[in-house]
């Protein structure tokens, strides 16, 4: 049992830190915008280093503030990319499914974060989105790309940030893992924290 004061306090607001990464031009300053402000956002420049967004909505009955990174694709950035991935709760791969590159890019996208996400977790929160389903030029079928994902064990979701198609799902799927996975390691450390062996000695108080 964990002791009274300690357990986890459903109608606390939590916050995630939740980061989306991929290939330039894959669309994920859109996708961000459309889920955040409901509107698209069709300004092409590019993100340099990575900007952040909030949203607070509530899943399971718990309240949660999203801290949403949008980062910067092009390759020259990706060192600097890459230290933004520290402490992110959860991760979204986008790719554009009009651009094979940007799809055959996603291995070395998630194997980078998971090398810098420490403790590294192959169960990490994560899912994938190929964006720019109404576009009718594909070059990655939707059969190619689940199966990737499937390998991997991650959900995968065709959207349009344009057209406002499974953007939300896929961000909230995205939140309800992070948010179990954060409770798993809320619970684990109450439980290590009270645990208590035979040689286990009180700690003298400084106070």
């Amino acid at each position: 049992l964990v002791p009274q004061g300690l357990s986890m306090d459903a109608s606390k607001k939590v916050d995630l830190k939740i980061i989306i990464i991929g290939a330039l031009g894959v669309g994920k300053t859109s996708l961000l915008h459309q889920y955040v402000h409901k509107r698209f956002y069709e300004d092409y420049r590019t993100t340099l280093g990575a900007s952040i967004l909030t949203k607070v909505l509530a899943v399971d009955n718990t309240p949660l503030k999203l801290q949403i990174w949008d980062t910067g694709g092009q390759e020259r950035f990706r060192s600097m990319v890459s230290t933004f991935y520290k402490g992110s709760d959860g991760c979204m791969l986008a790719f554009d499914v009009t651009d094979r590159e940007s799809f055959e890019s996603l291995d070395n996208w998630r194997d980078d974060f998971l090398e810098k996400v420490i403790p590294r977790e192959q169960d990490f929160p994560m899912v994938v989105l190929g964006n720019k389903i109404d576009i009718c030029d594909r070059q990655v079928s939707k059969e190619i790309a689940s199966a990737w994902c499937k390998e991997k064990d991650i959900p995968y979701f065709e959207v349009s940030a344009k057209n406002n198609i499974n953007v939300a799902e896929a961000f909230e799927t995205l939140a309800k893992q992070a948010l179990a996975t954060y409770k798993g390691i809320f619970e684990s450390y109450l439980t290590d924290s009270i645990k208590l062996t035979p040689n286990d000695k009180p700690k003298k108080s400084c106070c």
